[in-house]
C-alpha cells in the first residue's frame, strides 16, 4: 500500500455502483443498468484489480447508506457511481470516484456522446475511469481495448439489456419474458452471442425448475451455448453453461472441471465459475482447494445469496453441519423461497439427529417451492434413521413408487443416499453401478455425500470414487511465470532522469489536466511503462508523485509576499490542483498538517 492512511481493505478494490437512470423515462433503467454492469466487466479483466461483483454492488441501488458503509460491507477501498441520461439518439454519462475510508471524491467527468456505437462509448469511459484507477492505485496495466463491439444493432444491443434485467429476478415468469427479448435481439442480429448465451441460460433455469421438460431445457441450452462459442470462443458464461451441462447431462466431472477451469482462465473474476469451481472440488474430497474458490467468489460478491448457499454447502459437506445451518437460515431471512437451501439443511437436520423436524420441515413450506422427491427421501430418511420401522416401511415404498415415475431422477438419487445411510453396501452400490450406465445427473452430486458415510470404508466405495473424480485432473498446473519488468535496469535510470528533468524544467504538475498517457506522452513512453517506472523506481503511484510536487509547489507560492492577496485555494489551483478535499488531503498526507497551519508556522 503506498498511501499512509490506513485502509482495512485490499487498496485495489472497487466496487461499481448501479448508475442512476437521470432519462426522462423509468423504462429507461434497463440502460443505466447496462452500462453499470458493462464498466463491471471491463474492469475485472484488468489483473491485480479487485472488482466488486454485479450481484453484490446491485444490493445497494436505491438505498441511501453513507458511502463508508457501503464499502465495509462490501470491503472495498473505492467506490464509483454515475448516472446516464438518454434521449434520442444521445447519451450523457457522468462518472465520480469516491475513497470509500476517507470519503472523498477524487475524480469526476461527464461525457456527451452519440448512441451510434455504443460500444466505443462505454470502451472509452472503461479505459479513462481504469486510467484514473491506476494513478490512484499503482501499477497494473491497462489493455489497449477493454470492451469490444459485440452487435452493430444498437437496438439488438437494447433488446439484450431488457432481457438481462427482467432475468436477474430468477423467477420462471420473469425468465419467459426474459427469453422473448432475447429473441427480439436475436431477430435483428442472429449473430449476438451475448443473447444466445442469454437464452442458453433460461432454457437451462426452466429446465432446472421443472417448467420445461428437462432433457429438452438442457438440450436447447447445449445447442444455443455451442452456436454462441462458434461466434465468440472467449465468452466465460458460454464456458461455465458447457460446465453445468457436464455435470447435469453427462455425469462427466473431468469434462464440467476443464469447461469451468476455461471460463476462469477467460476472466479470473467470473463469479458464478468460482461457485461452480468450488463445488466440484468439494465434491471430490478437496477442501483446501474448494475454499480457496470459495473465498475469491466471497472476495467480489459477498452478498450473494448464491455464494452463500455454497458457503452453506461447503460446511455441510465439511461435516459443520451448524455452521452450515447458520449460513442457510441466513439465506432464507433474505429469500424465504430459496429451494437449495431448503434441500441442503434438512440434511443437515438429519445428520444433526433432529429426526422430527427433519421429517415435518416441507410441511410448512408452501407447495411450489417443494420438489416431491426431495421431501419423500427426507422422510424415508428421517424415518429409517429414527428407527421407526413403522413409518420407514411405507415411506420407502412411496419413495421408490415416485422414483420409478416419470421424471422420478430426485427420489431415485435418494434410494442411493438412504442405502448409503442405513449400511446397506450392495444395494448402495448396485444403484452406482446402474446410475454409471445410465449417466446419471445426480451420482455425482449424491455420491461424496456425508449421509453415506457408513459405506466409504468399502473397497468399492474408492474405485468407484476414482472413476467418478479422477485424480489426474486435480494435478497442480504450472503456476503463471511472473511478469517481467517493462523496463531493464539502464532504461530505468535513464527515464527516471527525464522524469525528474522534466518536472523541474516544465513542472507539467501545474496542469490541473494532467494524466499519467499524457505525461507518458510528453516522455515518448507507453503509459503502462510509465506506471511501472513510477511503482518501481519512486515506488508511488501516479498521484502520489504528481501531488507531491504540487504540494511543495504550494509552499513556495504561499510563503511568496506577492501571493499574500491570494487564498489558499488561490494558490492551490495555482499549483495544479482542482480539488479542495485533494488538496487538503494530500497537504495533510505529505507535511501532517493543514494548509492553514502550514502558513501561520
Amino acid at each position: 500500500m503506498f498511501s499512509p492512511h490506513i485502509n482495512p481493505f485490499p487498496a485495489r478494490s472497487i466496487a461499481v455502483l448501479p448508475f442512476v437512470n437521470m432519462s426522462a423515462s423509468a423504462e429507461n433503467e434497463y440502460f443505466s443498468d447496462g452500462i453499470t454492469e458493462e464498466i463491471i466487466n471491463a474492469l475485472a479483466k484488468i489483473d491485480g484489480l479487485k472488482v466488486t461483483s454485479r450481484t453484490s454492488a446491485f444490493h445497494f441501488k436505491g438505498k441511501n447508506i453513507p458511502v463508508p458503509e457501503i464499502g465495509k460491507e462490501l470491503k472495498v477501498s473505492t467506490l464509483l457511481e454515475g448516472s446516464v441520461r438518454l434521449a434520442g439518439d444521445s447519451i450523457r454519462i457522468t462518472a465520480q470516484l469516491i475513497d470509500a475510508v476517507e470519503d472523498f471524491h477524487f475524480w469526476s467527468e461527464t461525457w456527451d456522446r452519440k448512441l451510434y456505437n455504443v460500444f466505443e462509448v462505454q470502451d472509452e469511459i472503461s479505459l479513462i475511469i481504469a486510467d484514473r484507477l491506476r494513478e490512484h492505485f499503482g501499477h497494473f496495466e491497462i489493455q489497449e481495448h477493454l470492451i469490444e463491439s459485440k452487435t452493430d444493432s444498437v437496438e439488438a444491443y437494447k433488446f439484450f439489456l431488457k432481457g438481462r434485467q427482467i432475468f436477474n429476478k430468477w423467477n420462471p415468469e420473469a425468465v419467459k419474458q426474459s427469453m422473448a427479448f432475447y429473441e427480439q435481439a436475436l431477430e435483428l442480429d442472429p449473430y449476438h452471442a451475448e443473447s444466445l448465451v442469454g437464452l442458453a441460460d433460461a432454457h437451462s433455469f426452466l429446465a432446472s425448475t421443472a417448467v420445461i421438460s428437462y432433457e429438452d431445457g438442457w438440450g436447447k441450452c447445449a445447442e444455443l451455448t455451442h452456436k454462441a462459442l462458434r461466434i465468440n470462443d472467449r465468452l466465460p458464461d458460454a464456458y461455465y453453461q458447457l460446465g453445468n451441462l457436464a455435470f447435469f447431462t453427462k455425469c462427466d466431472f473431468r469434462e464440467a472441471m476443464e469447461h469451468t477451469r476455461k471460463a476462469i482462465d477467460i476472466n479470473p473474476n467470473h463469479v458464478e465459475s468460482r461457485q461452480f469451481m468450488a463445488f466440484l472440488y468439494i465434491l471430490s474430497g478437496m477442501e483446501k482447494l474448494s475454499r480457496q474458490h470459495l473465498d475469491h467468489a466471497l472476495s467480489i460478491d459477498p452478498l450473494s445469496q448464491e455464494t452463500q448457499f455454497y458457503s452453506g454447502f461447503i460446511e455441510y459437506m465439511s461435516e459443520n453441519y451448524q455452521a452450515a445451518i447458520n449460513r442457510f437460515d441466513a439465506c432464507l431471512k433474505e429469500n424465504p423461497m430459496n429451494i437449495p437451501v431448503h434441500s441442503v439443511k434438512t440434511l443437515c437436520l438429519l445428520k444433526l439427529g433432529r429426526y422430527e423436524e427433519a421429517i415435518s420441515y416441507f410441511d410448512s413450506l408452501p407447495s411450489e417451492i417443494v420438489v416431491p422427491g426431495e421431501k419423500a427421501g427426507t422422510r424415508a430418511l428421517g424415518f429409517a434413521l429414527k428407527g421407526d420401522l413403522e413409518n420407514a416401511i411405507p415411506s420407502e415404498a412411496f419413495l421408490n413408487e415416485l422414483a420409478d415415475a416419470p421424471n422420478g431422477f430426485t427420489a431415485d438419487a435418494y434410494r442411493f443416499t438412504l442405502a448409503g445411510a442405513l449400511g446397506k453396501k450392495d444395494e448402495a452400490f448396485s444403484w452406482v453401478e446402474t446410475a454409471l450406465k445410465v449417466n446419471s445427473a445426480l451420482l455425482l452430486l449424491r455420491y461424496t455425500d456425508p449421509l453415506v458415510n457408513p459405506i466409504k470404508s468399502d473397497p468399492r466405495y474408492r474405485n468407484y470414487h476414482q472413476q467418478l473424480f479422477p485424480e489426474d485432473i486435480f494435478e497442480v498446473r504450472p503456476s503463471t511465470a511472473q511478469k517481467t519488468a517493462l523496463l531493464d535496469e539502464k532504461t530505468v535510470a535513464t527515464y527516471k532522469a527525464k522524469l525528474l528533468d522534466l518536472m523541474e524544467s516544465d513542472q507539467p504538475h501545474l496542469n490541473p489536466d494532467l494524466t499519467l498517457r499524457s505525461l507518458a506522452a510528453q516522455l515518448s513512453i507507453h503509459a503502462n511503462q510509465l506506471s511501472w517506472l513510477l511503482n518501481d523506481g519512486f515506488r508511488k503511484n501516479f498521484n502520489e508523485f504528481i501531488n507531491h510536487y504540487r504540494v511543495e509547489s504550494f509552499k513556495t507560492k504561499a510563503m511568496d509576499p506577492e501571493s499574500a492577496h491570494l487564498t489558499i485555494m488561490a494558490i492551490a489551483y495555482d499549483c495544479g490542483f482542482n480539488s479542495k478535499t485533494v488538496f487538503n488531503t494530500y497537504f495533510k498526507r505529505e507535511t501532517g498538517c493543514t494548509p492553514r497551519q502550514f502558513i501561520k508556522s
